[in-house]
């Protein structure tokens, strides 16, 4: 929190150009704790409103706020791939690299904005979560009941995390489904064929009638219209 205040105080300090990038007539400078974003319309508006920040921060010498500049980077978002040749940014003497993707706030974004990098990185996050608590997704001690309240309460929000932003394709839908059928195939364990008396996979059919919630693209579709509606 104070952190917060310091640095609250500092971009307050800034005198932001005017003929930058706008929402709702608002300038677009955003700051959660250390992670600050400034979006701009050009490239030579973002380096004057970054000179701005990172003046202003030294300046406050009872705060002292300095820039780390290996962790900052920029990103150009353009229809024409030729926009902002340039691999590198000057700005009072830190030179700040330029990327195809970076992490803002735990959220993968992408110069083209595609959103399949970020939810290839949320199913991975989901597999290592998954995998943590395998050995009580497997156990005979707990009841199904118990095991669906950990893939909901546990998994569910790791993989989930920022959907609400989320334009699914069919492709991730498969996706997202098949990864949550090999959770529930987990939590449900095989089924004994009545024909042949081997045991299998259940099917997703299967799968469906015995979990009752919502699947995981319906929890995303009620969360985006949420968010909507809360934007709204």
């Amino acid at each position: 929190m104070l952190f917060n205040f310091a640095l609250d105080y500092a971009i307050g300090r800034v005198q932001v150009i005017q003929n930058g990038l706008k929402l709702n007539d608002t300038q677009q400078l955003l700051d959660y704790t250390d992670d600050v974003n400034i979006l701009e319309g050009s490239l030579h508006t973002i380096k004057k409103n970054a000179e701005a920040l990172v003046v202003a921060s030294k300046e406050i010498k009872e705060i002292g706020l300095e820039i780390n500049a290996d962790k900052t980077k920029y990103m150009v978002m353009s229809r024409d791939q030729n926009a902002g040749r340039s691999h590198s940014v000057k700005i009072v003497n830190s030179s700040f690299e330029r990327v195809e993707q970076f992490k803002y706030l735990g959220t993968t974004l992408t110069n083209q904005n595609y959103i399949q990098e970020e939810i290839k990185s949320r199913l991975k996050s989901g597999n290592t979560c998954c995998h943590s608590v395998q050995n009580l997704l497997s156990s005979s001690l707990l009841s199904k009941n118990l095991k669906i309240k950990i893939h909901r309460i546990i998994i569910l929000p790791v993989v989930l995390y920022g959907c609400e932003t989320w334009s699914l394709i069919l492709r991730e839908k498969r996706r997202l489904r098949a990864f949550e059928n090999r959770v529930l195939r987990r939590i449900f364990g095989p089924k004994r064929d009545e024909v042949t008396g081997e045991w299998r996979k259940r099917h997703t059919e299967e799968l469906n009638d015995l979990y009752s919630s919502p699947n995981i693209v319906r929890v995303i579709k009620s969360r985006r219209m949420r968010w909507a509606g809360q934007v709204a």
